[in-house]
């Protein structure tokens, strides 16, 4: 190589070593990912280096992952019962009661309703057991309506604190203006509040006392909405066939378990990626079969206003 093809050489290794050090970052993120389905076994702690992030197939690098433990274990979990018409609950309620029961100190719980397709905040989140407990009252009845639109002013209703939240929703999930439909709008908006305030949500199908004789396909239409709400929030939807859950106790103690094992997972996204706008990104383990649940869609926050 001559001299000029050497200085030539090195000019452009360090117009490239500039362009890389003065790179803009990528805005940073926060996304809750759940450690799902240990069965019993003792949970592995994970780290950054164990997960592998991409955005439009392109890997992106974790900066942080919290273990949402010890005095990071906050949470805010509220119950979102459907006060559908015609509900039979049974048993249901007993165990949602022991439910709350058991949940650590460090969560607080409120309780809300579905009536007549409005949201009505029966009690705030509070860490008082009993009061929890005494507010949660068998389903009256009411018109069906989509549970949809109550559940995303619930959202609505959390910030971005330091706090975990996450909703569990006693449904059929049936939209009666929209059963028919493969893309339910309300449901769609609700997935969208979720991923924006890093909400998980989890949802339990209870069907009507009539579902014998109701038509299966809306009932499936309810629970594939349900499901779909969930999984695209980081959460798990639970239903066996279009009957009503046997027992609730087993699902609960997954729910639980789920609760007990999340991370706070901080990254930044490409440089080109919108402030104020999700942004698809796949999480997953590095190397080990593990079940990771996330949101498919990670919120970008606007830029914070520049001081001067």
């Amino acid at each position: 190589m001559s001299t000029i093809e050497k200085i030539l050489w090195l000019i452009c290794a360090c117009a490239l070593f500039t362009w890389a050090k003065d790179a803009p970052a990528g805005p940073q993120v926060k996304m809750t990912v759940t450690l799902g389905h240990i069965y019993g076994q003792k949970p592995p702690l994970l780290g950054p280096q164990d997960l592998v992030i991409t955005e439009h197939y392109e890997q992106l690098t974790a900066t942080n992952l919290i273990p949402l433990r010890g005095d990071r274990a906050g949470l805010e979990l509220y119950l979102l019962v459907d006060n559908c018409s015609n509900c039979e609950p049974g048993n249901k309620f007993e165990e949602l009661r022991r439910f709350i029961g058991s949940q650590p100190s460090t969560t607080a719980i409120g309780v809300a309703y579905i009536q007549d397709g409005h949201l009505v905040i029966a009690l705030k989140p509070t860490y008082d057991r009993d009061r929890a407990v005494n507010a949660l009252s068998v389903p009256e009845g009411s018109k069906p309506s989509s549970p949809y639109g109550p559940l995303k002013e619930l959202i609505e209703g959390f910030t971005l604190d330091g706090m975990r939240h996450a909703v569990l929703v006693v449904s059929n999930g049936i939209d009666p203006g929209e059963a028919d439909q493969p893309q339910d709008p309300s449901a769609e908006a609700a997935i969208g509040a979720a991923q924006r305030v890093r909400v998980t949500v989890y949802a339990i199908y209870h069907p009507s006392a009539d579902y014998e004789t109701a038509d299966a396909s809306k009932m499936y239409s309810g629970q594939v909405q349900l499901a779909h709400v969930a999984f695209e929030s980081g959460g798990e939807a639970y239903f066996l066939g279009l009957g009503p859950l046997p027992s609730l106790a087993p699902f609960l103690a997954d729910i639980a378990e789920h609760l007990a094992n999340q991370y706070l997972l901080e990254f930044r996204v490409n440089p080109t990626a919108a402030a104020g706008s999700l942004q698809d990104v796949t999480v997953k383990a590095k190397g080990r079969e593990l079940d990771l649940m996330v949101p498919s869609k990670v919120w970008v926050p606007e830029a914070p206003p520049k001081t001067h």
